[in-house]
């Protein structure tokens, strides 16, 4: 049994072996009261730069840059939002009023609202009643985070703190899929409220991959529990729930299993298809950018979360040096742009010892023709996947732009991500934001690498197809990176098909022109993803909860090596 420590009024141990549990509510008059943080808001940056930025329309010169980096780094010492927002917004600096389709897409998120025993705990994955909705019903706590940011925004933080509350408990329970025991700190992918009238009681359900397909354990789940932990202290300024001991214990059991030492010679994390956004078998095991830059803004908010107590202390040493490590792993191994493309086709291969110039000895020849023609002269991203003999040169956009918000990426890297989103905005915007990854894989090498998933068709799901919900995170990249116009011209997009189209999980086709095939209409993350989208364009401060301006400290210290 594996129970959590604390206060026996507000978190009572549960029954950990019980495949069905049943949660008593935590009696939020008996949690320690809200303590604020003492500051004083400011402003998000200056007023003249954000003024220029929002009126213009031509690539923005290296000083407008600079400016929202100085400007930004205010955002630590902050918290949003400093109005509501929402529908209810009078009016919007972006245009001559809110659009209509605000109205209609909060209407929509408050019908996904799921209740336990009397508390709003989360939001299902989708409302389409057109199909069988297999596991659409169920809160995902990656499915969740825009939907919490979306209430956070709208001043709204209850139903986030009860989220976090419960699938804080969840996290306590044993879990075993076919009679192995999964690590004490991994979060359920989803959840789900069963009401039994006969006995006119609620409990819950979690699923930590025993029912997912390919039974595969989600590593993404806990690292965005953190990071919406943090969001929301950032956002309410009360630090009492992130300070209460069940929330510092829940972080350090997620970090105790990622930061674990074993046989791995590389500070990234090494993990399975199938246990994140792309659930499904696409040739991204190994060390998908996805979790890696996930991985590093987990760590860089629990570093401002952890308590500086015993226990605290030994993981923040831990974290500082990992983190140390994976950002001069990431920023030179992953990093791709003209001149690094143009190594790579000159790299020499069967090298040995410290000097070896080709560390992972990949092929030139494994070099993919697409890339030659994708990669602009001012441009770069984070390849896909980097290990032996490795390197999956596909652009995948959730790892890129959580890159640029935990400042994984430099100011320089994160200018080049998105001079290459500007360059190859067809390819990667098209019809309807945003690819999920580019390019496709088809014909021998999709049967190979999918295992002939009908599901990841060419240009469709996730190999290649474009997803509304990725919106959100386009958005804040672009607003850190002082070019919110960019933003706009993918809103503008989405606003002229999504609503009329019933909201689908994801589009198909190159451009993004067809709804997916199979698709579900009203998906929850697509409606969430453009009131958050809406709402930072409309208040950029709100980008504080979000972003992590860059640790100085992080900056990798160049020495000569031993052989030399």
């Amino acid at each position: 049994m594996s129970t959590h420590s604390g206060d026996a009024g507000s978190i009572r141990n549960i029954d950990s072996f019980s495949s069905v549990a049943e949660l008593e509510d935590i009696d939020f008059s008996k949690l320690p009261k809200p303590r604020h943080l003492n500051i004083e808001r400011q402003g998000s940056y200056d007023e003249r730069s954000l003024t220029d930025t929002q009126l213009g329309f031509s690539p923005h010169p290296p000083s407008r840059a600079e400016n929202f980096f100085r400007a930004l780094e205010h955002f630590d010492g902050v918290y949003s939002p400093s109005k509501r927002s929402g529908f209810t917004t009078p009016r919007s600096p972006f245009g001559q009023g809110p659009h209509p389709m605000i109205a209609e897409a909060w209407e929509a998120l408050r019908r996904t609202l799921v209740h336990f025993r009397g508390q709003p705990v989360g939001t299902i994955a989708a409302l389409d009643n057109s199909d069988e909705k297999l596991n659409y019903d169920q809160v995902f706590v990656r499915d969740f985070v825009p939907s919490a940011l979306a209430f956070l925004m709208n001043r709204e933080p209850e139903i986030v703190k009860n989220f976090i509350l419960k699938t804080l408990r969840l996290q306590s329970w044993e879990k075993k899929i076919d009679r192995f025991q999964l690590g004490e700190g991994v979060m359920p992918a989803s959840f789900k409220v069963l009401h039994v009238p006969v006995r006119n009681t609620e409990t819950l359900i979690a699923d930590f991959g025993e029912s997912a397909i390919g039974r595969v354990a989600p590593i993404d789940s806990g690292f965005w529990w953190i990071i919406l932990l943090r969001a929301y202290t950032k956002s309410t300024g009360d630090t009492s729930l992130s300070e209460m001991p069940e929330c510092q214990k829940g972080m350090r059991l997620i970090l105790s299993l990622c930061l674990s030492e074993g046989f791995d010679t590389f500070p990234t994390l090494l993990c399975a298809d199938g246990c994140s956004m792309i659930d499904r078998r696409m040739g991204v095991y190994g060390y998908p950018i996805e979790i890696q830059a996930l991985f590093f803004m987990a760590l860089r908010c629990a570093l401002l979360l952890l308590k500086h107590d015993s226990e605290g202390k030994e993981f923040i040493e831990r974290i500082v040096k990992r983190l140390h490590a994976l950002s001069y792993h990431m920023r030179n191994y992953f990093w791709l742009d003209l001149k690094k493309l143009n190594d790579i086709y000159r790299y020499k291969t069967e090298e040995y010892s410290h000097t070896a110039v080709n560390k992972f000895n990949v092929m030139p020849d494994s070099l993919p023709e697409w890339v030659f023609d994708f990669m602009p002269v001012s441009g770069g991203y984070f390849l896909g996947n980097v290990g032996p003999s490795n390197m999956d040169f596909r652009w995948f956009c959730l790892g890129n732009c959580i890159a640029i918000l935990s400042s994984l990426a430099t100011p320089e890297q994160a200018t080049k991500i998105m001079d290459l989103i500007e360059s190859r905005w067809h390819e990667l915007v098209g019809e309807m934001p945003l690819k999920v990854c580019y390019p496709a894989i088809e014909g021998h090498e999709w049967r190979i690498v999918t295992g002939c998933d009908p599901k990841n068709t060419r240009w469709s799901y996730h190999n290649g197809g474009s997803w509304p919900v990725l919106l959100w995170l386009l958005t804040a990249a672009c607003i850190k990176t002082g070019r919110p116009q960019i933003a706009r011209r993918a809103i503008e997009l989405a606003e002229q098909r999504l609503s009329k189209d019933g909201w689908p999980e994801y589009y198909d086709g190159k451009l993004g022109r067809f709804i997916g095939k199979q698709a579900r209409k009203y998906q929850t993350w697509s409606i969430a993803g453009y009131l958050v989208a809406k709402m930072m364009l409309e208040d950029p401060s709100h980008l504080g909860m979000i972003s992590l301006e860059e640790d100085k400290q992080l900056k990798p210290v160049l020495k000569r090596s031993a052989s030399f």
